[in-house]
């Protein structure tokens, strides 16, 4: 760093802050910390909020919490007992009818990941983050200030924020600026950057409800913990309840017609109806939301970027939208810790956008919008009142679709300029779950000669693993690494245990464990392990 840059940094009271301290937020800000980045996050509620939203999340997201040094405190606080199970079903008409399948089973893809799947409400999860964040020294959180206004130049970024409540104002100098501040960011209109929405044009509620004979009526469904339900009249759009504890408190999602009140609708009727019986309903929060989906034109401005729901909003089918702000932290994180520690350059905070946004949009298209208009064709197709025959044969074709649809949920960065090969090709949440290593995709869990997972041995910064590799290889690596400032972590493996299954000799991994670069042979010169590091460090 030069004495110009060094003086900047002395002139800012962080190097990154972050505005919204929700899930994502506050995974950016322990991926920061972690790396010795100080940061400031701005979060304008002292307490999470009860809503219980963003319950599942996925194997994927479970590996960020391992790394963060958060995962056996988030299963800690789980509500629903283990032993339960956290799967999800789909029926046709009601929850109580003829027509069910198992829908969304996560577990079918977990040979491919480190850790398992995982549900609880968003405000436990929240809980478990702010604890963490606590015991990094470099990150400090204003809880009740929120941000009134963002300006960049080109040495850094000026944030104005008040004191919710009070008269307090500060004006707070970064070099960065994260916005994960919801659907409505100020962030991201104060930087100027445009979204693309597609407006579904429906009215959705959302209820939260205690009930103990509606846990008596689904005991039918042992390990169960959310319900889809599929009615013809809604032309696609579903009839969702989720369990937010064993027993007694439910959340559910609908439609319902434009101009519903909480007074001028019988929200506990179309509870019943819905489940095909009645049952007792203690409303404890009745809210509504539009259904769209919005897209960021962009996820970097300057100085200035967004992340989660300030990138990317769409319906809650599914899961997608926390784990997918999850990963925009994983990804964003290392890379302005690579910037701003000095082996990282302008096209890797670029690849953030790159790979994320191109991601996204692939989920949006791909699974939550073809799920909606699929759903919509098969219940204008079907009817089992009409022809009985035919619907189930074609309702049992659902149900084998439903775990192919998991396995072909695969986010990877084919397309990303900063993964070996990523020229002509498309980043995408589409692809398949394998073990053998391919650039751009997430790295499959395998056992060394040690008996220790790969997972266990891989670095905080860049990771080689050396299968059987020559030693000059790895040394050209080792060189070319330390030429650049960038932090690796060598694991020499020629026995292999079952890392056979990557089928390559050498595999460059990515602090967020997706591949960068592989090579079957292995024989690797310093010349292409130099140019292979200016790749990857942008």
């Amino acid at each position: 760093m030069s004495s110009e840059q060094q003086a900047g940094a002395a002139q800012r009271d962080a190097e990154v802050v972050i505005v919204g301290g929700g899930p994502v937020g506050m995974g950016l800000a322990i991926e920061l910390g972690q790396r010795g980045i100080r940061t400031i996050v701005v979060e304008r509620y002292p307490q999470p909020q009860p809503i219980p939203k963003g319950q599942n999340l996925t194997q994927r997201t479970m590996e960020h919490f391992h790394f963060w040094g958060a995962e056996k405190q988030l299963r800690a606080a789980r509500t629903i007992p283990p032993e339960y199970g956290i799967g999800g079903l789909t029926a046709y008409g009601t929850l109580l009818g003829p027509h069910t399948y198992d829908w969304l089973q996560r577990d079918l893809v977990k040979p491919y990941y480190y850790t398992s799947n995982e549900r609880l409400p968003q405000y436990a999860t929240e809980a478990v983050l702010r604890n963490r964040v606590a015991e990094l020294p470099c990150v400090q959180t204003l809880y009740g200030w929120e941000a009134q206004a963002v300006a960049q130049d080109p040495d850094g970024v000026s944030i104005s924020i008040a004191e919710r409540g009070s008269e307090g104002r500060r004006v707070l100098r970064c070099a960065y600026a994260v916005g994960s501040d919801g659907a409505r960011s100020l962030v991201r209109e104060q930087a100027g950057i445009t979204q693309t929405r597609t407006d579904h044009d429906r009215m959705m509620v959302l209820l939260v409800f205690r009930s103990h004979e509606l846990h008596k009526l689904l005991e039918r469904y042992p390990g169960k913990s959310y319900y889809n339900v599929l009615q013809p009249e809604l032309k696609g759009y579903w009839k969702f309840f989720g369990r937010v504890d064993l027993g007694s408190t439910w959340f559910f999602h609908a439609p319902v017609p434009p101009g519903t009140t909480r007074d001028n609708f019988d929200f506990r009727a179309y509870l019943q109806e819905a489940v095909g019986a009645p049952f007792d309903v203690d409303f404890e929060h009745i809210g509504f939301w539009d259904l769209r989906f919005m897209l960021a034109d962009s996820y970097r401005k300057g100085r200035v970027f967004v992340a989660g729901d300030a990138a990317h909003s769409h319906p809650p089918y599914g899961g997608y939208g926390v784990n997918s702000g999850l990963e925009d932290s994983r990804n964003l994180g290392w890379k302005l810790g690579a910037v701003l520690q000095g082996w990282g350059g302008e096209r890797l905070l670029d690849s953030y956008d790159g790979e994320r946004r191109p991601v996204f949009e692939s989920t949006m298209r791909d699974f939550i919008a073809k799920s909606i208009e699929t759903d919509h064709q098969f219940l204008e197709a079907y009817d089992p009142e009409r022809n009985r025959a035919a619907f189930e044969q074609a309702w049992q074709a659902r149900a084998q679709g439903a775990v192919g649809e998991v396995h072909a949920f695969e986010p990877n960065y084919e397309g990303s300029p900063v993964v070996s090969g990523g020229q002509g090709r498309v980043s995408s949440a589409k692809g398949s779950h394998r073990f053998d290593a391919r650039a751009g995709h997430h790295l499959a869990p395998a056992t060394l000669s040690s008996g220790r997972d790969v997972f266990e041995d891989l670095g905080p910064g860049f990771t080689l693993l050396a299968l059987g590799a020559p030693p000059h290889a790895v040394q050209a690596f080792r060189d070319a690494a330390a030429a650049r400032g960038l932090p690796l972590t060598v694991v020499d493996d020629p026995a292999g245990g079952d890392t056979g299954r990557y089928e390559v000799k050498m595999i460059l991994v990515r602090p967020d464990q997706f591949v960068a670069w592989s090579s079957q042979r292995g024989d690797v010169t310093p010349e292409q392990a130099r140019t292979v590091i200016s790749l990857i460090t942008g």
